[in-house]
C-alpha cells in the first residue's frame, strides 16, 4: 500500500472504494475508444449479448437508464451497424433489440478487453487476495457482507 504525506488522513473505507470504482470506470471508458463507444453503449451490448430479443424498456432497466435513454443507446448501436431493432412477434407495439455479426464481434473485442482492463487495475493482487475481494465485493453488492 502507498504511504500518505505526514499530517494527511487515513482516506475512509468509503473514500477507497469511490476511488477503485473510478478508477475501473475510466479504465472501461479508455478501453472502448477503440470502438468509439460510450460506455452505456458497451454495456449495452454486453447486456444483449448475454439476452439476445431484449425489450428496450428491459435493456433500460438493466442499465438502470431511463427508457429514453436506453433508445438514445440504441440508436447510436443501430447506426454503427452493431444491432438491430425487431418487432416483438408476442407484442406488436414492442421493440426488441439483437445484435448484428458486427456486434457479437465487438462483444469479444470488448470482453478481451474488459480482461485486459482487470488485469491492469488487479494484476498487483495475488490470486488469494482476488478472491478474497471477489468474495467481499460480491456479498456487498448482493446485499448480504460475507462473514467469516
Amino acid at each position: 500500500m502507498h504511504s500518505l504525506p505526514p499530517g494527511d488522513p487515513e482516506p475512509s473505507l468509503a473514500d477507497l472504494v469511490t476511488g477503485a470504482a473510478r478508477r475501473l470506470r475510466r479504465v472501461w471508458r479508455d478501453g472502448l475508444a477503440p470502438w468509439d463507444l460510450s460506455p452505456h453503449q458497451g454495456r449495452a451490448l454486453l447486456v444483449v449479448a448475454l439476452r439476445p430479443g431484449l425489450r428496450l424498456s428491459d435493456l433500460a432497466d438493466r442499465l438502470r437508464i431511463a427508457p429514453r435513454s436506453a433508445t438514445e443507446v440504441v440508436d447510436g448501436l443501430v447506426e454503427r451497424g452493431l444491432a438491430t431493432r425487431v418487432p416483438d412477434p408476442s407484442d406488436r407495439r414492442a421493440v426488441l433489440v439483437e445484435l448484428t455479426a458486427a456486434g457479437h464481434r465487438t462483444v469479444s473485442d470488448i470482453r478481451r478487453s474488459q480482461g485486459d482492463a482487470a488485469d491492469q487495475t488487479f494484476g498487483s493482487l495475488s490470486d488469494a487476495d482476488r478472491a478474497h475481494l471477489r468474495r467481499i465485493l460480491g456479498g456487498i453488492v448482493a446485499g448480504e457482507p460475507p462473514r467469516e
